[in-house]
């Protein structure tokens, strides 16, 4: 019998811990999880889930149109948020209960409490004190906020799924995967939107013509979207402009306790580009950093990186041997499947006496931007600086968009080495977009050539046909 506790404590009940508890606990192994906020973490709580939700939410303002397009009779509609976000947060509550009911009887003891080191071995959770073999951190990350005058005026993407009423106007600040969402969401929603970033093009890191054909299709759209623009300041409005305005934004006291009363009337933002105006909200969608404050960590010898973040080996081990950590609290992919796929390296590793590296090589990944985006392996930018490539490319209107006299246009892009005929990058612009890089990741996955890709025959009329027909370099680097 062990002298500790537990072979296996988790910290932490998103999608990683609660993917590593149950898999160690089926070795036979007593393993408990501390989660000191809602099982399901940030992807099923306040990420991919509800914001999945709220994509397909705001998609039906568009699939209005393109229905009046094809024949179809039907009015503008209105939209009811209070009535979808009851909705949304029942499904979150039935999502909580199924985490919650695969540990019970997984037999993983759940602590509802925040856990943090007292020693190496030793944890403080909740007001008792345990000990284990092993621990695993998987405490994720969370949404940053700039350093600056009013900060706390804004909002960040957790809150947005906990706003009573919707704002007549939103102000996005950021150009990454989590602000382009939104602003599609919000804008879908009938919110008007308006997007500051001080980059040259949203979607940094991405492949830049698909960037390109994203940014251009949000402004179709109606999103006010200035690039090379950052904010200079903001502040509340006057009472008397306020009044004008019509009043305060609401949002839920006990859900929110960080938005203080203070804080929820308009917001005036002036701009490096010389604009000044009132927002109803600004949203904060700056980057996120891990979860790592005020757990011990360094204390008991765990290396932390210049973010906070957990440094780790192939192997997720900190720099202390029995210390594990996974998911987002590492910053190495931060994708929820990637995660889950590292919690179950980690038990083979550790209750399997079978060393598994994770491969965060060639991942698919999605954004869920309007039209979406779906990418796997190098961007073109990338590839070229690390071989001769060839481009292959197809950029068009998909036949239910042009019929319906839509603006926007499809995209279907491999990237291929020239001398190993490899596919090194796929990336898709287009509805369903998510969907389809799953089925392509396969194949780019296992190897697979230009020429295999030309062997399939063609399914028609599909958008995804492209990906087999491109017979000609568009380009060559």
């Amino acid at each position: 019998m062990s002298d500790f506790d537990y072979d296996l404590f988790v910290i932490g009940g998103g999608s990683g811990g609660v993917r590593a508890a149950r898999q160690a606990a089926a070795t036979g192994a007593r393993v408990a999880l501390a989660e000191e906020y809602r099982l399901g973490g940030t992807c099923v709580i306040r990420g991919c889930v509800p914001k999945k939700l709220m994509v397909f939410a705001s998609e039906f303002r568009e699939t209005l149109t393109e229905a009046r397009a094809y024949g179809w009779d039907i009015g503008e509609g209105r939209f009811d948020w209070p009535a979808f976000r009851g909705k949304l947060h029942g499904e979150l509550d039935r999502l909580e209960k199924v985490y919650r009911k695969l540990l019970d009887t997984s037999g993983v003891e759940i602590f509802d409490a925040r856990a943090s080191f007292e020693d190496a071995h030793t944890l403080k959770v909740g007001d008792r004190t345990v000990t284990a073999k092993t621990i695993l951190v998987a405490t994720g990350g969370h949404p940053v906020v700039p350093d600056m005058p009013n900060a706390g005026m804004g909002l960040v993407s957790n809150d947005l799924f906990l706003l009573e009423d919707l704002p007549e106007s939103l102000l996005i600040i950021g150009g990454g995967y989590i602000a382009c969402e939104f602003a599609g969401i919000m804008n879908g929603l009938g919110v008007e939107v308006t997007q500051y970033y001080r980059g040259a093009q949203v979607l940094r890191g991405f492949d830049e013509e698909a960037r390109g054909l994203i940014a251009d299709a949000m402004c179709e759209r109606g999103i006010d979207l200035h690039v090379g623009t950052n904010v200079v300041s903001m502040g509340p409005v006057d009472e008397e402009e306020e009044e004008r305005l019509g009043g305060d934004i609401h949002m839920e006291e006990d859900l929110l306790p960080r938005a203080r009363a203070e804080e929820k009337g308009p917001v005036r933002v002036k701009a490096s580009n010389g604009t000044e105006k009132v927002f109803d909200r600004v949203l904060f969608a700056t980057g996120r950093d891990p979860n790592t404050s005020g757990l011990g960590l360094e204390e008991v010898g765990v290396k932390l990186g210049r973010r906070g973040e957990i440094v780790v080996d192939d192997y997720s081990r900190s720099s202390v041997d029995h210390i594990y950590a996974i998911g987002d609290v590492t910053r190495r992919l931060e994708l929820t499947p990637v995660a889950i796929r590292e919690a179950m390296a980690f038990v083979q590793t550790v209750f399997h006496d079978n060393p598994t590296p994770v491969d965060h090589d060639l991942v698919p990944s999605a954004v869920f931007t309007q039209p979406e985006f779906g990418t796997i392996g190098l961007s073109e930018e990338e590839a070229r600086d690390r071989e001769p490539i060839e481009v292959y490319c197809s950029s068009f209107k998909a036949m239910r968009s042009a019929f319906a006299g839509a603006p926007d246009r499809a995209m279907m892009k491999l990237i291929v080495s020239r001398e190993s005929r490899k596919i090194l990058g796929c990336h898709i612009v287009a509805p369903h977009a998510g969907e389809l890089i799953q089925l392509a990741g396969i194949a780019v996955k296992m190897g697979a050539t230009k020429e295999d890709f030309d062997r399939v025959t063609a399914v028609h009329p599909t958008m995804a046909e492209e990906l087999v027909t491109m017979r000609e370099p568009v380009r060559t680097a």
